[in-house]
């Protein structure tokens, strides 16, 4: 399986002149977790998540009209679309980032985070557990049960 099938895509993007406040209210109007900061919607410059919003912004005392470019984390880490979904495990596991823009041609086409890849796995084990409890149901019946009988 390949980036490409679990991502979300389009990926929400801002110009590197948006404000702190404006990246805030798409965030919370789309309700994502992250916004793609980029030049003329193809370069990508960095990203901004609402944890940078949180401490960078509101802990951090910086006023809601600084600028998404000074507040971003860059450069940013990416994954490309045609990458198998074991490159994006282990750059979340070795990173500890919560979500990877992801890229074809060197331009951003979604988003993957862990939260993606978890609802892949519980997905897997489910498609695992309904053969194997339809089995053991079967097995089941098939036993005889065991009644005491009294004297």
């Amino acid at each position: 399986m390949r980036v490409a099938d679990l991502m979300i895509s389009p990926p929400m993007t801002v110009p590197a002149d948006s404000t702190a406040a404006e990246a805030a209210r798409l965030m919370a109007d789309r309700a994502i977790g992250c916004v793609l900061v980029t030049a003329d919607s193809r370069a990508l410059l960095g990203v901004l998540t609402d944890r940078d919003l949180v401490v960078r912004v509101l802990a951090g005392d910086t006023d809601a009209n600084t600028s998404v470019a000074r507040l971003m984390s860059a450069p940013p880490l990416t994954v490309d679309a045609d990458d198998e979904l074991a490159t994006a495990y282990r750059t979340f596991r070795r990173t500890g980032v919560r979500r990877l823009p992801v890229l074809r041609d060197g331009v951003p086409v979604g988003v993957i985070t862990v939260d993606d890849l978890f609802l892949d796995v519980l997905q897997h084990f489910a498609d695992l557990l309904g053969p194997v409890s339809r089995s053991t149901l079967h097995e089941e019946a098939a036993v005889p049960s065991l009644e005491r009988t009294t004297p």
